[in-house]
């Protein structure tokens, strides 16, 4: 495990783990994520958390019925918003791969609102939006989510919004670095 010097909380040193921390990384290390790193490694500090974690944030990455293409979108707003450069690093390249266009990348990444030619990938970027942004969302984005995703879908893109502000929010206050080139500009940036 690299130490980063600006990292506020360093991931514990596998060689000190306990039985029930050697478990978890065991199973997380040997589940889809192929290993434990970012914010499930610092959290292995609190190993019951990385556990419950680790398996909320399995459903909502790999489960949900929103598919890869609009649970990417949802993660990528999300960690936007957030500033979280970590969470951009590991899910562009995901959300490439699930089939969400350059342009749209792109305009998340500068912060611009982008040109949507799919209805439920415009309704899953508002509804990240503005849940994000003012803690809810209108009757009427509310009302458009339900005919364009249905219910089903709507609640797990809410819980995707909640796992992925979990995941930033420890990127963002224990300064989790990010991976790659090709950072998010700044909040601040145009």
């Amino acid at each position: 495990m690299p130490n980063w010097p600006d990292q506020r909380l360093q991931a514990p040193d596998p060689s000190t783990y306990d039985t029930r921390q050697q478990d978890i990384h065991d199973a997380i290390a040997s589940g889809p994520r192929g290993g434990v790193r970012g914010p499930l490694a610092v959290w292995m500090h609190r190993p019951e958390l990385a556990a419950k974690a680790q398996d909320l944030g399995r459903y909502c990455r790999y489960d949900t019925v929103l598919g890869d293409r609009l649970s990417e979108l949802a993660i990528l707003v999300t960690g936007r918003i957030f500033g979280s450069e970590y969470e951009w690093q590991v899910h562009k390249g995901f959300a490439r791969k699930a089939g969400l266009s350059e342009e749209v990348i792109e305009a998340i990444r500068l912060n611009k609102r982008p040109v949507f030619t799919e209805p439920a990938e415009e309704v899953v970027h508002d509804v990240a939006r503005a849940a994000h942004e003012t803690r809810n969302v209108d009757d009427a984005l509310y009302a458009r989510a339900k005919d364009v995703l249905g219910e089903a879908a709507l609640v797990d893109l809410i819980g995707v919004l909640g796992y992925y502000t979990l995941i930033s929010l420890t990127i963002n206050v224990f300064k989790v670095p990010p991976l790659g080139e090709d950072p998010a500009p700044d909040l601040d940036d145009d």
